[in-house]
């Protein structure tokens, strides 16, 4: 017999509403017309990316394991918040943990090459002088960290075609060259393209983009100075731990398919919708009303939204090349990304709150930063960070020791200020843009 505790659950499970399955975006005859698409003869093709003078198939690369491990490593030995072009170094009291973890990169990576030079037939092998094996792991590190993985491995990097129509293509290569200790490689068949550069192109379609996005002209050249370390509006980047990061700035899915990319998206759904049918949907690729990624699987046409959606769009190439296309060719999802560009990053309207012995003060930040290549400077972390630290920090410390009551008085101090909110590029050298007084 059942205790009455089981039946009350039952009860309370029998009577609950059914959970309500997300509204499809996309109708039978919808998918069955994407299927067909992609199913096209010549649509999709993969080959073996040749990416030496002598055509060697296997190259060395980083592991995906290892890029996970080196993370962890990464918050346990270095100062938070380090750039992604920096590779953290442990602090002296862990100087054995540097040691072994330098020795083994270079160890794997040895062992890697030959593999490589063996499966290519170089003669003789480049690795004739073995590197020497590092010997035992440290013994705190391990248990800190957990067992150390293979730091390289040999691949044979893919090159993926997508064709649209008649010179209209996209090519995409996958296990991406990073370097030996990157910790944000997450996806060996991720791809990466850098796209056309902001920078490359066009003065005159340029400012008609700016302008067309409601853009004053500090803002454009704030945010073309910072889109050199990302990429064009056409930038496709699917191994790390953005997942998805598209576009001048590199928006991104995140692991849910909810995060800046998705403002994108809405807003050209909403302010361009002829458009998004043209440029998305027409492929497969939508943003639900609650604002999470949708697509249809170009194999089965099963339609797929949130984590799900952004994994096929990482592993089918056609889905990944829709967005490289419409960055490359539609005014309205460039003129979207410089729209949310300023809504979600620009700096200067941002609260600045210092604490100080006597208490805190609130400010703006422009306030305190007024010329271009400190919200350059600003911008660049707030894209890549998505935060402002530690500007407050900065401020506040540089007003005790001046003496300032208000954060409009530490603007006659702003070029220290910036020199220590450096991140990924030195914008006080940048001749571009206006410089601090």
């Amino acid at each position: 017999m059942l205790s009455p505790a089981v039946i009350a659950v039952a009860a309370l499970l029998l009577a609950a509403p059914p959970v309500a399955r997300p509204q499809a975006q996309f109708s039978d005859a919808e998918k069955a017309t994407l299927v067909a698409y992609w199913a096209e003869p010549g649509r999709y093709t993969a080959e073996p990316a040749y990416l030496t003078p002598k055509r060697e198939v296997w190259q060395v690369r980083l592991t995906t394991q290892a890029s996970r491990w080196l993370w962890d490593y990464q918050k346990a030995v270095a100062p938070p918040l380090i750039p992604p072009t920096t590779d953290a170094a442990a602090a002296p009291d862990r100087a054995s943990w540097e040691a072994w973890v330098a020795a083994k990169v270079a160890y794997d990576r040895s062992v890697a090459q030959a593999s490589a030079d063996a499966a290519n037939g170089v003669q003789p092998a480049r690795t004739a002088t073995p590197v020497p094996h590092p010997g035992p792991a440290p013994t705190a590190m391990v248990a800190a960290l957990g067992n150390p993985p293979a730091f390289a491995s040999a691949v044979t990097p893919i090159r993926h075609t997508v064709t649209f129509g008649e010179g209209d293509r996209i090519q995409m290569v996958d296990n991406v060259a990073v370097r030996p200790r990157y910790a944000y490689y997450r996806f060996s068949t991720g791809v990466m393209d850098p796209g056309i550069p902001v920078r490359a192109m066009q003065e005159a379609e340029l400012a008609e983009l700016f302008d067309a996005a409601g853009l004053t002209e500090t803002e454009a050249r704030v945010m073309r100075a910072v889109s050199a370390l990302e990429g064009g509006f056409d930038a496709i980047n699917t191994y790390d731990t953005g997942y998805i990061s598209i576009g001048f700035i590199q928006f991104i899915t995140g692991e849910k398919g909810d995060r800046s990319l998705l403002e994108v998206l809405g807003d050209e759904r909403s302010g361009s919708p002829e458009a998004f049918q043209q440029d998305f949907r027409a492929y497969g690729i939508d943003v639900s009303p609650a604002g999470i990624l949708t697509v249809i699987d170009p194999a089965t046409g099963a339609e797929l939204s949130g984590a799900d959606a952004v994994q096929k769009v990482i592993d089918d190439k056609r889905l990944t090349a829709v967005f490289g296309r419409s960055g490359r060719k539609s005014l309205a999802f460039r003129r979207s990304q410089l729209r949310v560009a300023k809504a979600h990053y620009w700096p200067g309207e941002d609260v600045l709150t210092i604490g100080l012995p006597e208490g805190a003060v609130v400010g703006k930040v422009s306030d305190v930063v007024r010329s271009e290549a400190g919200m350059a400077t600003l911008y660049d972390r707030k894209v890549n960070r998505g935060t402002l630290d530690p500007l407050p920090v900065v401020v506040g410390k540089l007003m005790r020791e001046k003496g300032l009551a208000t954060p409009a008085e530490a603007a006659r101090y702003e070029r220290e200020i910036i020199t220590a909110m450096k991140y990924r590029k030195d914008f006080l050298a940048d001749r571009t843009l206006t410089q601090p007084k």
